[in-house]
């Protein structure tokens, strides 16, 4: 800064304030400073600045996966929303570890975010307390947690799944199998497994047909694998319902190996309305999900905390989104 009012030939303070957005300095004098800053590549210091104004400048985001096209489009719109309040996201990638989560939160933390928005899985006792001493606001996302932290937008996950399997049982499936994660404690996956094991009981069904392989998230090539084994040890399974869509992809691409059609012998759905479960043949049944409104819905509640506007703290929000079970060709 001091290089950049030397060039300028003005005070340091003046520079200070030509970087504001608000700058009380003319506009000719502003403009001068910006180039000079522009000339000499000169980047200010915002962990200096936010010793004064007691803001970071950004979001703290943690997401369980990166290779994940639902997380990417949530985390892309909620970029959208909090650019427009001067906001920048931080992301963090927890690979379903709730130990990593924890290990995750407290080094943003750190950082001072203004905010911390975090895809629900479970959580680690320290990582709810870490949370909850934050003050700051906290939003949980892709559930409705039983004991929300903070703000929450999302879903049941479980509700959504016992939709599911009772529209199956409505289209005459009853023995009805689900395909989840061995190690889902705690997890989205094993809401959904609960949703399925409701309605089936609910209906006088039974839950015996439960094949629990691999770890999350469940692949392509995991649900593919895990086809011999779950018919050998169920074989008079009539629909497979899959704890996302792409072990249901692979459901299918093993059971059109193996001879079987679908749904002529044997009905498949997944979750989430991935583009694999659109374009997949024959087309997934699948619970609609759309993970673009929830980055949106995100954005604008921090944009009512961090904006230029913004309001003291609030009581906890739940925004409910909207999920549908899409019954498609995969299924009679």
């Amino acid at each position: 800064m001091r290089d950049v009012a030397r060039a300028a030939g003005v005070s340091r303070m003046t520079v200070s304030r030509a970087l504001k957005e608000n700058s009380p300095i003319s506009a000719e004098t502003r403009n001068r400073i910006l180039e000079v800053v522009r000339e000499m590549n000169y980047v200010p210091d915002q962990m200096a600045g936010s010793l004064t104004t007691k803001r970071s400048g950004f979001v703290a985001v943690l997401v369980p996966s990166l290779n994940n096209l639902h997380f990417a489009e949530t985390v892309q719109a909620l970029t959208e929303e909090v650019e427009a309040i001067g906001q920048q996201i931080l992301l963090g990638y927890t690979n379903y570890s709730a130990t990593r989560e924890e290990q995750i939160v407290e080094t943003m933390l750190r950082r001072r975010p203004e905010a911390l928005v975090l895809s629900y899985d479970g959580h680690s006792d320290r990582t709810i307390r870490l949370l909850s001493d934050a003050n700051i606001p906290i939003v949980e996302l892709w559930e409705r947690p039983e004991d929300p932290i903070g703000h929450t937008i999302g879903f049941s996950n479980r509700d959504a799944a016992a939709d599911m399997t009772r529209a199956l049982i409505g289209r005459g499936y009853k023995s009805i199998a689900f395909l989840g994660e061995a190690d889902d404690a705690w997890t989205r996956g094993a809401a959904r497994r609960k949703g399925w094991h409701d309605a089936m009981r609910a209906a006088g069904l039974s839950t015996d047909r439960l094949m629990q392989y691999g770890k999350p998230p469940l692949s392509i090539e995991d649900g593919a694998a895990a086809v011999p084994e779950l018919l050998n040890s169920f074989p008079d399974t009539d629909c497979i319902f899959c704890v996302s869509d792409a072990p249901a992809f692979g459901v299918l691409s093993a059971l059109a190996s193996s001879g079987r059609s679908v749904p002529g012998d044997i009905g498949v759905a997944g979750f989430g309305n991935f583009e694999v479960s659109r374009f997949a043949t024959p087309a997934l049944s699948t619970v609609t999900v759309d993970p673009r409104r929830i980055g949106q819905a995100t954005g604008q509640l921090l944009s009512e905390f961090l904006g230029e506007s913004s309001k003291p703290a609030q009581a906890a929000r739940h925004v409910a989104v909207e999920v549908k079970v899409s019954l498609r060709e995969s299924t009679r």
